[in-house]
């Protein structure tokens, strides 16, 4: 069973920046480089195995050749797989020789990615499970964020500072003054955000983000700053879906609280985030640590900074930098990292 280094697709979103080439190494032939999706299945978005028996092909491949590769929670939850239909991909991993995407499956629960905000995201907002179901042929969209860099005086936009209506947001889209309504966080560097489908937000100028999300490509879009794509043309807005699926609510407090840090000889770890859809952990390693990867479920490696080995008890070996992403599959065993890095480990 082998340890899967991933190359991930890019996207060039307008409000993306040059920082995950200049900074994590991204290969990718694209200006600006927004986004990087490093371990997805989603047909907008294949992630591509680098390494072993299984290299040259998507993860979606690979995981449909051994559903078992995912864990017995998967059984258990079941999935959408095969339900969403395929769409036409804009991905620097179609270079790659070998690459295999007929039967193609949406088979993974979660997508990790990195966001380079060099510019505001538009207000938008996820829809549930169920609304995107019957509406979009899709999962909805929870996530989280962690921080890895932001600017001084960056912020985001989570929920609303008091409860709105449907015509009052109407009146303040054709005012352009929706800004008014919002509520506005100022963001540092390991910050932790948890945003549940439902919630409007954005995220702003300045900040550099891991993003953990449900496997899903739908959002809605509220406002864009009448900003004009590469085409010339506003981007489309989404009014009408928006309404039916936000909260209308004032916005939970979310100031960050402390979180618990255990220490190992040679290692830290911490809880950034637990939902039912996944877990986020970040490991800091100095020396070494070791941790298990059980038949329940896969995990998803992603290196923040630093570099190393990990191995496994099968023998696999895989070396690691910043900006690289690594699959586990389920039933792997007994895992040992070595170097010197800080890690993001997720896990459903």
């Amino acid at each position: 069973m082998d340890i899967m280094k991933l190359l991930p697709t890019g996207k060039d979103y307008l409000w993306g920046g040059t920082r995950l080439r200049d900074e994590f190494g991204k290969d990718l032939e694209m200006t600006p480089l927004a986004e990087t999706w490093e371990c997805s299945t989603h047909p907008d978005g294949l992630s591509i195995v680098l390494n072993g028996a299984c290299s040259g092909k998507t993860l979606s491949r690979v995981l449909k050749e051994h559903p078992e590769y995912l864990g017995t929670k998967m059984e258990q939850k079941g999935s959408l797989s095969g339900e969403i239909p395929s769409r036409e991909m804009q991905s620097a991993s179609t270079e790659t020789p070998g690459a295999q995407r007929d039967d193609d499956e949406n088979v993974l629960p979660v997508i990790v990615k990195f966001i380079d905000a060099d510019k505001d995201l538009s207000v938008q907002v996820h829809p549930d499970d169920a609304f995107a179901r019957e509406y979009e042929h899709d999962n909805g969209k929870s996530e989280m964020w962690y921080v890895v860099d932001a600017r001084e005086g960056t912020s985001l936009i989570y929920g609303f500072a008091h409860p709105v209506s449907e015509g009052i947001l109407r009146d303040a889209l054709a005012e352009n003054s929706l800004d008014k309504h919002l509520q506005k966080v100022r963001v540092h560097k390991d910050d932790v955000f948890y945003v549940p489908a439902g919630t409007v937000h954005g995220i702003g100028a300045g900040a550099l983000i891991v993003e953990v999300q449900e496997s899903s490509d739908v959002t809605y879009r509220l406002y864009d700053y009448n900003r004009i794509d590469k085409n010339g043309r506003k981007r489309e807005l989404h009014f009408e879906k928006a309404i039916r699926v936000m909260d209308m609510q004032v916005a939970p407090d979310v100031k960050q609280l402390p979180r618990m840090v255990h220490y190992y000889p040679g290692s830290s770890r911490e809880i950034l985030c637990r939902c039912k859809y996944f877990q986020t952990e970040r490991i800091r390693v100095k020396r070494e640590c070791s941790f298990s990867v059980l038949g329940t479920s896969f995990q998803i490696l992603l290196c923040i900074n630093g570099s190393g080995t990990i191995s496994s008890e099968t023998g696999a070996e895989v070396s690691y930098s910043k900006g690289e992403c690594i699959f586990l599959p389920a039933g792997l065993g007994r895992c040992h990292v070595a170097g010197e890095s800080e890690l993001l480990k997720v896990r459903c």
